[in-house]
């Protein structure tokens, strides 16, 4: 495999031992570069690899609606790695702790993980580093272009970004190996994963129920791949800003755990042989939106507070601090939808019921939030954490800089200066009203929140 999606974290002398994968973000067997890394070093040291996935019983506001499609999604990542003769084992509680454990209890030879610019994951490693004494290797299993190769700095915007991206691509975006059944076997006690009696055990909110719409797993992943590419892709460019109709792909849930590659999805539209502008669009998101986000998380250390938006950004909100907001909710009111505009509360419902929301949707929400609170560092941490809480793709990079973008100017420019915005961009209800029929939205909503 290509070498640069891999670097190492902690540079020691191979022992002789077992490999250990410890799967984090990129929850699948297929077309998984740390898994296929792992492989074949266990191959070149003549050593069995086995993978486990260290659960932690909190993590950030991650509730039942998230722990059940991973679990659920894990439960199967074990029985395909059981095909290939690779145990798998579901750790619980503190990682740094767990991880070093197992590495000692197998006297393993060397560790690899996958990637993630989130800075509690990075710090993890960092403690295990620090604690271990052979070699431990990142492999960017979630991008196509490595965050780490695609730019070594935080990129503006854009289109800074999309020409590096782009040169990079032919080197990166190839077919995946075929995995191969391990020929060496390791006595390690793997339980089956049973999801209900996992969730029971977690310090998690369990009234936020698990979504309907979306099956998880990996192979499901696939289905939802196929029908968009069916059904959905030769309108996606007219259709996709229109939260009346279904247009997305419905893959970001998928992609947030790692249930199917980014390069998977865009491997399958290459061989379509389309240039147009639906492929186009899609394939800017897919890659060049996406990665930006992971460029900015890594970059930027305060992807989650306001001094990670643009020095322009700062001062003019600083300068709007005391404006008149004409509304202002606690968090609670807007978490139950309990706003003045029947169009924010749809959008609200909708994430909360769905664990979705129409990427158009999530824009407005947001700068509604910063307008309607007393501050944006307050407009930050509330949208966040609802987010965090309801989506089913929340705690993501994708998450963090969309909302950095809608309150904090980032990766965007300014723009007419206004009460409250200042030069953030602004939307509003008249403009949402000019781009779709509003009023169909709630209307689907709070109908489908009756029922």
């Amino acid at each position: 495999m290509n070498q640069n999606r891999i670097r190492i974290i902690k540079k020691n002398p191979f022992v002789s031992g077992p490999i250990i994968y410890w799967m984090s973000r990129d929850q699948r067997v297929e077309d998984n570069w740390a898994l296929v890394f792992s492989l074949e070093l266990a191959k070149e040291y003549n050593q069995p690899c086995i993978v486990v996935f260290n659960l932690v019983k909190k993590f950030l506001d991650a509730t039942r609606r998230h722990f059940h499609f991973m679990l659920n999604g894990l439960s199967q990542v074990q029985e395909k790695l059981r095909d290939y003769n690779i145990p798998f084992k579901i750790l619980i509680d503190e990682p740094t702790e767990n991880i070093l454990k197992i590495v000692k209890q197998t006297r393993a030879g060397a560790l690899i993980t996958d990637f993630d610019p989130l800075k509690i994951k990075r710090n993890w490693k960092q403690q295990i580093a620090n604690q271990i004494s052979i070699p431990f290797y990142e492999v960017d299993a979630h991008n196509i272009v490595p965050t780490f190769v695609a730019s070594d700095k935080l990129e503006f915007a854009a289109y800074t970004f999309r020409p590096k991206i782009h040169k990079l691509l032919p080197y990166f975006l190839e077919e995946f190996p075929k995995i191969e059944r391990q020929r060496y076997s390791i006595d390690i006690d793997t339980e089956p994963i049973e999801p209900e009696n996992i969730l029971h055990n977690l310090d998690i909110d369990h009234s936020i129920r698990e979504i309907k719409h979306l099956v998880p797993g990996s192979d499901n992943a696939k289905a939802v791949l196929e029908n968009f590419i069916q059904t959905k892709l030769h309108k996606y460019s007219e259709l996709r800003n229109n939260p009346n109709y279904d247009y997305q792909s419905n893959l970001s849930a998928y992609l947030h755990f790692g249930q199917i590659s980014a390069q998977r999805i865009a491997l399958e539209i290459k061989k379509l042989n389309v240039e147009d502008d639906n492929t186009k669009s899609f394939l800017e998101e897919l890659i060049v939106r996406r990665e930006l986000s992971d460029n900015y998380c890594y970059y930027c250390l305060d992807y989650d507070n306001n001094n990670g938006f643009p020095e322009w950004a700062l001062n003019s909100l600083k300068e709007h601090l005391k404006d008149e907001r004409e509304f202002i909710y606690t968090t609670e009111q807007f978490e139950k939808a309990q706003t003045h505009e029947d169009l924010w509360n749809a959008a609200q419902n909708e994430m909360v019921r769905t664990g979705k929301m129409h990427g158009y949707m999530r824009m407005y929400w947001a700068k509604k939030i910063l307008e309607w609170s007393p501050n944006p560092t307050e407009a930050q941490r509330i949208a966040i954490y609802l987010n965090d809480k309801y989506s089913i793709d929340g705690r993501d990079t994708n998450g963090y800089t969309g909302i950095a973008w809608s309150i904090g100017g980032v990766h965007d420019r300014p723009w007419v200066d206004r009460p409250v915005f200042g030069k953030i961009r602004y939307m509003n209800l008249s403009g949402a009203m000019r781009k779709f029929d509003v009023n169909q939205y709630i209307n689907n909503n709070l109908m489908a929140r009756l029922l």
